[in-house]
């Protein structure tokens, strides 16, 4: 039962409604016993800013930013953190003392997926192997770059687009047009390819390490083909839904003053109606 001393959060997309992100809420708000809710809040594009202003002004605490708006709402924000400078977007929105707060929670994300699915693993292991080169791509190989990370290479079919990235990331970035796979520590899939209704990705995991791990951020379906191969290669695989799990965490914690723990319940109840592998 909600009173009326009840936190309010939601998540802001367009659309809203395929977002996983009430059910992963409202799964700690549950459990927890906290007096709150977490709302699907879909926004036009052409009225996100005054959408932002207005949960402020209504007493939210404030709300996840999803596709197409985390660059408007980095510009929404009146202060932006360490981790939204470097992914030049925000999807992470704190109301505090009439002002609008951003951060970005992806490559905490997925640092902290890696580090629980893969124990013992340390971006210090050596150097890492991105595909793709979005927004996804850039959290990412900016969060293993400040962790402590060798060297990033960028692996893009627009090579320009990647070496655009990496102006704009800076440090030990490398750009290829093919996964140079040997003495690679980590390869992380941040494109759509192994997605439900995408075609598979196409790599050859022999030139990998035993010792290596392999991420996937597409987590439908949780096993993805790439996932599929490391395993039957040995390799250590990293499915994506533990990214989404985790960069729930600081929000939730600004939100409702509790740090909430992602553990085997929440990750069945999160998977309910995802597949388990491609159709």
């Amino acid at each position: 039962m909600l009173t009326g001393h009840a936190r309010l959060a939601g998540v802001l997309g367009w659309p809203v409604s395929h977002s996983r992100s009430p059910r992963l809420h409202g799964y700690w708000l549950e459990t927890l016993g906290i007096d709150g809710a977490y709302l699907p809040l879909p926004v036009h594009p052409e009225h996100f800013a005054s959408a932002v202003q207005a949960l402020a002004d209504l007493g939210f605490r404030g709300a996840n930013v999803t596709i197409p708006h985390k660059q408007a709402a980095f510009d929404a924000c009146d202060a932006v953190d360490a981790s939204a400078l470097r992914a030049g977007a925000v999807n992470t929105l704190v109301f505090r003392d009439g002002r609008i707060e951003g951060s970005n929670t992806d490559g905490f994300g997925f640092l902290e997926s890696v580090r629980e699915q893969a124990p013992g693993w340390s971006a210090a292991d050596g150097p890492a192997v991105l595909l793709g080169a979005g927004g996804a791509a850039r959290a990412v190989a900016a969060a293993l770059l400040d962790a402590g990370c060798p060297r990033v290479t960028l692996v893009n079919r627009s090579v320009a687009r990647a070496e655009a990235l990496a102006r704009d990331l800076g440090g030990a970035i490398d750009v290829a047009a093919e996964a140079p796979l040997g003495g690679a520590a980590l390869l992380v899939n941040t494109t759509s390819l192994g997605m439900q209704g995408q075609p598979p990705l196409a790599i050859d995991l022999a030139p990998l390490a035993a010792s290596s791990v392999v991420a996937d951020i597409v987590y439908v379906p949780l096993e993805t083909p790439l996932l599929a191969a490391a395993r039957a290669h040995g390799l250590r695989a990293v499915d994506g839904l533990g990214m989404l799990l985790h960069q729930a965490r600081p929000g939730f914690e600004a939100w409702f003053g509790v740090a909430p723990r992602v553990d085997a319940a929440l990750r069945a109840t999160v998977a309910t109606d995802i597949p388990k592998t491609a159709a």
